[in-house]
């Protein structure tokens, strides 16, 4: 196979592809094991941006919400159905627009701030160990950059 990229010589472990692949992986499991270990086993990873939005701003609509939380309005509705199964959320009737749905914090989804934001912390703190502000910036620079690049490319 004929290569024309800089990429071309990288092994495997060297392509930013399957090192953010990865990492991505091992955060996951990172914040599963500390949301089971402090037994907040229904919160999945991918709920925590979604809550975090909604701990900012409670009665949005859901389009409002995926844009909030980086997501496509179809990923969303999958994930706020296994939300509201776990009863974290729950979608009102808007009354201003009898077609759309806003979407709320349970008691119990509001109740779990502050032990959410505290097992992030704490968990990012782990991860992001020996890696100090300026690389850390500098990389949250770079992927924000790359997600730029790709919504450009209408991914």
């Amino acid at each position: 196979m004929r290569k024309f990229s800089r990429f071309a010589k990288l092994t495997l472990q060297d392509c930013p592809l399957y090192v953010v692949t990865r990492a991505s992986l091992v955060m996951t499991a990172a914040f599963k094991n500390s949301f089971s270990a402090a037994g907040l086993g229904k919160i999945r990873p991918a709920y925590i941006v979604v809550l975090w939005c909604l701990w900012e701003k409670q009665g949005v609509k859901m389009n409002e919400l995926a844009r909030c939380a980086g997501l496509e309005p179809s990923t969303m509705t999958g994930l706020l159905d296994r939300m509201e199964r776990d009863e974290l959320v729950c979608r009102r009737a808007d009354p201003d627009d009898r077609r759309a749905l806003k979407i709320y914090l349970t008691e119990a989804g509001a109740a779990m701030q502050d032990t959410c934001e505290r097992l992030i912390d704490e968990t990012l703190v782990v991860l992001f160990d020996g890696i100090d502000d300026r690389e850390l910036d500098v990389t949250t620079d770079v992927l924000q950059r790359v997600m730029e690049n790709a919504r450009g490319r209408g991914e």
